[in-house]
């Protein structure tokens, strides 16, 4: 759940994602650009450099802490981005099953997520599968989930989730795989320049969201099911 502060919290007008069930993402972000959404931006690294890199799209960030939303989001605006590139408090998870319409985002991205090791933190993950289902949702067809990580262990996990999920299917370097040898978004985010200074090496996971008619075929039992 996203913390609420008093009203004396010195982030307490902290941007937030709206209330309501039918959050519209034109009203969010008016515009005409094919929209791009990162969970989880921390300081807003990649923000600012996507941005640069693809003038043409909308981007929004959610990001759970509220410092960070608020301190990305006014450093957006004060750069002139505003019109174009928000950040907002959020618990994505919650906040993306409420966004829409359908088929509406072009990209997510998730770059080093679920910093949690220990057993009681389970819940606070953001991979599994409410989320993959609200990105199954918004995604258009062909729209794409890039997701990347440090830890070999986690790579392993996400590369089996977003397998199993009918709406995905691999668009990486190789046919039928995910991974991916580099960033192809001209865009990278402090954790993975951190990551690549220091020669740790970055699993790199894409996938694109099947097309709707196609995803409704594999779902249908064959003649021989019965």
């Amino acid at each position: 759940m996203v913390f609420q502060p008093r009203p004396n919290h010195p982030y307490a007008d902290a941007p937030r994602f709206p209330d309501g069930d039918d959050v519209s993402i034109d009203a969010l972000i008016p515009g005409a650009g094919p929209v791009e959404i990162e969970i989880g931006p921390g300081r807003g690294g990649f923000l600012f450099e996507r941005a640069a890199a693809s003038p043409e799209a909308r981007l929004l960030g959610l990001e759970i802490r509220l410092k960070w939303a608020a301190i990305v989001d006014g450093r957006l605006r004060k750069g002139g981005l505003g019109g174009r590139v928000r950040a907002l408090n959020a618990d994505a998870r919650e906040a993306l099953a409420r966004l829409r319409p359908d088929a509406s985002i072009a990209r997510f991205f998730l770059h080093f997520p679920d910093p949690w090791w220990k057993k009681r933190h389970a819940k606070r993950l953001v991979m599994g599968p409410a989320l993959l289902d609200s990105l199954a949702r918004l995604l258009v067809d062909g729209g794409e989930l890039f997701v990347q990580t440090d830890v070999e262990e986690r790579g392993a996990l996400y590369a089996e989730q977003i397998g199993a999920h009918p709406a995905f299917e691999p668009a990486g370097d190789a046919p039928g795989s995910p991974h991916l040898a580099e960033n192809p978004y001209g865009a990278r985010s402090p954790r993975e320049h951190h990551a690549i200074a220091d020669g740790l090496p970055v699993s790199r996971l894409l996938y694109r969201r099947r097309p709707r008619a196609a995803v409704g075929a594999r779902l249908e039992p064959s003649r021989d099911d019965g």
